[in-house]
């Protein structure tokens, strides 16, 4: 006999999601999440850019949109499920859509963002430039 380690938190979530779901799919009703599942990402600064890390593995180029409007840089995507005729005994990946939306500071250039997609990682370079400063208005006496 193996021992396992109590853990409730799992054992409640395992629960709900057990009495929730298949209802919901039954009735054609969404996930109560807006995103299947959200790319971890990583944000770093040097002096001339910002750098945006997503983890999209597997998620092909044309499956991700980008978008800036307004100050918030959007990301969004799909990574679709394999479809095998395999028994599968475990599937711990998650599929489905995607959403992380950022804003963007003062000092970038939104038509300056470029982006690209390496080794399962997308790569959105935030270029910076000179904030703007508040114009000031004379105010002429008659």
């Amino acid at each position: 006999m193996n021992i396992t380690r109590y853990t409730p938190s799992r054992d409640l979530a395992d629960f709900f999601e057990r009495f929730n779901w298949p209802f919901a799919k039954e009735n054609g009703l969404q996930a109560m999440t807006t995103s299947d599942w959200v790319p971890s990402v990583d944000i770093t600064e040097t002096d001339d850019e910002f750098l945006i890390k997503a983890e999209v593995p597997e998620v092909k180029k044309e499956d991700i949109k980008i978008q800036v409007d307004k100050g918030m840089l959007s990301i969004s995507g799909e990574r679709k499920e394999e479809k095998e005729d395999k028994k599968r005994h475990r599937v711990e990946r998650y599929y489905g859509s995607f959403a992380r939306s950022f804003s963007l500071p003062d000092n970038v250039s939104e038509k300056d963002i470029k982006a690209e997609q390496k080794d399962g990682m997308l790569y959105l370079h935030l270029k910076k430039t000179t904030p703007k400063q508040p114009k000031t208005l004379e105010i002429k006496v008659q």
